[in-house]
């Protein structure tokens, strides 16, 4: 983790460097803050990985000997197909429709959203994912 903070790092100086060039030389406003904006994410991620990398054990990533096979392990939990995002995206494109068509269009967005949400919280507690 230690090397990825100090990439963060030195992507961010290089990004205030093209960030100062670009204002001075340009003087357009929107690409200017743009770039600093990009400074500043960057800033904030390479200080959190260089911060957080002091507190944890050093990883395979942060040995040069180490094989690909030393970072495996297990990634994480992956839920199963589930078909609620459907329902909420569906919502969703009714509910930014409104503001174009008209507002009567919420009353359709807003039970579809309401059981798309429903649906994604409560999916482990029926069916054939349900924990026993």
């Amino acid at each position: 983790m230690k090397i990825q903070g100090k990439m963060f790092i030195w992507l961010s100086i290089f990004i205030l460097a093209i960030a100062v060039t670009y204002g001075v030389w340009a003087k357009e406003p929107a690409g200017t803050t743009a770039l600093f904006l990009a400074f500043g994410l960057c800033i904030m991620v390479g200080y959190y990985l260089a911060f957080t990398a002091r507190r944890v054990d050093a990883g395979a990533q942060d040995d040069k000997d180490a094989d690909v096979a030393d970072d495996a392990g297990e990634l994480g939990f992956f839920s199963p197909h589930s078909w609620q995002p459907l329902a909420l995206a569906i919502g969703g494109a009714f509910a930014f429709l409104a503001v174009a068509i008209g507002w009567w269009l919420i009353y359709f967005a807003a039970p579809l959203i309401m059981l798309g949400i429903w649906g994604w919280v409560f999916e482990y507690y029926r069916g054939e994912n349900q924990n026993q």
